[in-house]
This record gives C-alpha cells, sequence and structure tokens, in this order.
C-alpha cells in the first residue's frame, strides 16, 4: 500500500493564518518595544544626564529637540519597518506553499 500523497497546504487554512499571525505579533510586539525604548528612554536620560540633556541643539535643550522633533522621523521610521517586513512576511508565508507565488493573483 502507498501513503497517500501530502495534502497541498492551503493558504487560507487556519493553521497557516495563525502562523502568519504569530509572526506579524512578534514583529508588533518588537516595533512597540522600540518606540516604548525612546519615549521611556528620555526621562531616564534626564536623570542621568541632566548636563547632557540640557545641551542646546538649534535652539532647543537636546531633550525637547528629541520629544519635539526627533519623534516624528523616529515613528515614521518604525512604522515603514513595520510595513516592509509585514509584507515580508507575508510573501514569505506564501512562498512556503508550494505552487504559489506572492504575485499570484488567481485563486483555485
Amino acid at each position: 500500500m502507498q501513503a497517500p500523497p501530502p495534502a497541498k497546504p492551503d493558504i487560507h487554512s487556519e493553521v497557516f493564518l495563525h502562523t502568519l499571525m504569530r509572526r506579524q505579533l512578534r514583529l508588533s510586539i518588537a516595533c512597540a518595544a522600540a518606540f516604548l525604548v525612546a519615549l521611556l528612554g528620555l526621562p531616564l536620560a534626564n536623570y542621568f544626564w541632566p548636563e547632557l540633556m540640557a545641551t542646546r541643539v538649534f535652539g532647543f535643550t537636546l531633550t525637547w529637540f528629541l520629544l519635539g522633533v526627533m519623534i516624528f522621523p523616529l515613528v515614521w521610521l518604525i512604522s515603514w519597518i513595520f510595513i516592509q517586513r509585514s509584507i515580508s512576511l507575508e510573501q514569505d508565508e506564501v512562498r512556503s506553499v508550494p505552487g504559489n507565488s506572492p504575485d499570484d493573483t488567481s485563486r483555485p
């Protein structure tokens, strides 16, 4: 007797979706942690290095420059990284299924 051929993995199955969601959750937690480190690191930097944080940068103290100006590029960077990695994770999952490509828009 021959063993039946392995079933083709379904990209719409619960297992497939849970795997993808678990990987995206890890990505979300990493991005949130990066934001929290930056946000909570500022008060800690003010506490531990008050002279450095009082340094003037473009007319602002370093504290206000980081909080008022640099927080926006940081959030944009974290968002961009999240979007790029999320798309990559989805494409990797689709590529892991034989016979599928990330650019394939047809459905069986």
